[in-house]
């Protein structure tokens, strides 16, 4: 206390103060020399020698204490400028390109980075400050979020060390990364959740981070995570934005005249670009043999075509339940028979009211400045809703295109049965009573060759009126058809075939397998053993009965030995209660018999 007996502030110098070989306290070095101008052309105010140096001493700490809140409010307004920097743009790329270099300002920092957690709890971006495009191209690939810089992955707490290179978890650097050892992690959060960690080493002018560095860089990263949260907001508005103009597109599609397979792939292409995806999918399903068929593959062209079994998918559940689902990995979401990307996923079902046409998915890469397939779930399933509607518009103008077409081909059937017909069968009777009339044989002779003219005229007629009257879609007639044409190919010519009766309309589906099989092993047998130059097929279906003829002009049956084929069709008849055999052809070669009840 002075000697005048008034209370003394700031007694915190003199007791730290390094002492006088006297004992007495040796000044303060005081860094103001307008200061130490003043107090020696001020007068003693009466005071005595060691009055004066505690005066000394208590106006240079005074002075201390007014260069750090000087400083704090430099570090403070600093700090302002950064947050208002970083939230000057809602590009959040940018926006984290920024983050990093305004921690780095702030602390003194060298070397500055950001690293974006994934779901995975891996590093997924990693973005730097301080290091070259040529040294970052000479280190390699990024770090995955291991070693040290794991450690806040694992506890999201600030993390300060004088030398990262001498922690126990330290892996130490890949070859031609730059020397680094202070260094101070923090995290950062969003909606309580860690969205990525800031890295800062290399503290310029040496030695250590502060506690001051480390509570300046924890307040920006609190700044940047509510920054962070409001870009993605924005981002998420804008996507919605492009969802309902892409739902109103759909709508438009509506309006319009429909064809599927476009319908398909417009939705497909809207899907993929509104939500910025690698690949986007629509699998139909078919509820018959329980399967999903890739009918298009917007990015992925390779898995167009693709069947598979639902129920070994995870899209199974989908079908059942008709809901939503986030895929961890589309690469594990079925048995995919070739390579696809191996990336989360969002689906939707394509579904009307308790009809589903199928399933829509979309697919991306795990990236900082892109948004997760939960972020477009909401929009997805609205969008996959009216995508529903209009692939069921499409399905019923194909089928009203469809009964026009069937209509018309009922007329012109019914024209040809109760007119054209009619007429033949007329002129063939005119025709036959004629020929009892001729006198010289001749005449009778081609007379009869006309009637048999017109009788095969009137076989044809009505095999086309029977195909007439058949579906517009892949018939049993045209299966037929496509095995005959793919034996011409390994027999050199192409076979003949006679289709007689109702056959789309007669033969039950449960025999049609076995049909097409015994047309395709007999062909077989024709091409591996007969030397035939020419084969006749012949499929009838009258009476309540289905029978298959197979005549060639080769070398004949011979000794006949049922082998595993010839014993398959013999299976095959007795399964329906039918017979099976092999004759010698008329004028030769051989004859096949099929035939069962239906």
């Amino acid at each position: 206390m002075p000697a005048d007996g008034s209370k003394v502030l700031f007694m915190r110098g003199p007791a730290a103060r390094p002492r006088s070989p006297a004992g007495a306290p040796s000044p303060a070095p005081c860094r103001h020399r307008a200061y130490d101008r003043c107090v020696a052309d001020q007068p003693s105010l009466g005071l005595g020698p060691l009055s004066r140096v505690q005066l000394d001493e208590l106006l240079a700490e005074l002075l201390d204490r007014v260069s750090d809140v000087v400083d704090s409010r430099e570090r403070l307004r600093a700090l302002l400028d950064a947050v208002v920097a970083i939230a000057g743009d809602l590009d959040l790329h940018a926006m984290l390109t920024r983050i990093v270099e305004s921690a780095c300002q702030l602390v003194g920092a060298r070397y500055g980075a950001l690293g974006v957690i994934g779901p995975d709890r891996r590093v997924v971006e990693f973005v730097t400050l301080g290091v070259s495009e040529e040294e970052r191209a000479a280190i390699g690939d990024p770090p995955a979020g291991r070693g040290v810089l794991g450690l806040l992955i694992e506890d999201p707490r600030p993390l300060r060390l004088a030398d990262i290179t001498q922690h126990p978890k330290a892996y130490g650097f890949p070859p031609n990364h730059p020397p680094m050892h202070s260094f101070l992690g923090v995290p950062i959060h969003v909606r309580h959740k860690v969205f990525g960690n800031l890295y800062l080493t290399e503290k310029r002018g040496g030695g250590e981070f502060t506690e001051d560095d480390e509570a300046i860089v924890v307040a920006l990263a609190s700044a940047a995570g509510v920054t962070i949260e409001n870009a993605r907001l924005y981002e998420i508005a804008e996507r919605r934005q492009r969802w309902l103009a892409a739902t109103a597109e759909i709508t438009n599609v509506l309006l319009g005249a429909v064809q599927r397979t476009t319908a398909l792939r417009r939705i497909a292409g809207l899907a993929r670009q509104v939500a910025e995806a690698e690949v986007a999918l629509v699998l139909l399903y078919d509820a018959a043999d329980d399967a999903l068929t890739v009918e298009v593959a917007d990015g992925a062209d390779q898995l167009v075509g693709t069947t598979l079994p639902a129920s070994e998918t995870i899209f199974g559940r989908m079908i059942t339940d008709r809901s939503q689902l986030v895929i961890e990995s589309l690469g594990k979401a079925a048995p995919w028979p070739v390579p696809v990307p191996d990336c989360p996923a969002a689906a939707a079902p394509l579904a009307v009211e308790d009809r589903i046409h199928g399933i829509l998915v979309i697919t991306q890469a795990p990236r900082a400045d892109r948004h997760t397939p939960d972020d477009d779930l909401p929009m997805l399933m609205t969008f996959a809703g009216q995508a529903a509607l209009a692939l069921e518009r499409a399905q019923a103008q194909e089928e009203r295109e469809m009964i026009a077409v069937l209509q018309d081909r009922e007329r012109i059937a019914r024209d040809l049965h109760d007119v054209v017909i009619q007429r033949l069968f007329a002129t063939g009777l005119q025709l036959q009573t004629a020929a009892r009339l001729a006198v010289r044989p001749e005449v009778a002779q081609r007379i009869t060759a006309a009637v048999d003219d017109l009788d095969t005229t009137i076989r044809d007629i009505r095999t086309a009126i029977f195909e007439l009257r058949s579906p517009a879609v892949t018939t049993l007639r045209g299966e037929l058809r496509a095995e005959v044409d793919e034996a011409a190919e390994s027999l050199g010519f192409p076979p003949d075939l006679e289709l007689t009766g109702p056959i789309d309309s007669a033969v039950p589906e449960e025999i049609r397998p076995d049909l097409l099989a015994v047309v395709r092993e007999a062909l077989s047998n024709v091409v591996r053993h007969a030397h035939a130059t020419q084969v006749r097929v012949t499929v009838t279906a009258r009476n309540g009965r289905l029978t298959v003829t197979v005549h060639d002009n080769g070398i004949g049956p011979g000794d006949i030995q049922e082998r595993s084929g010839l014993a398959n069709l013999r299976a095959r008849a007795e399964r329906h209660g039918g017979e099976f055999a092999i004759l010698a052809g008329n004028p030769g070669g051989t004859l096949l018999e099929w035939a069962v009840p239906i």
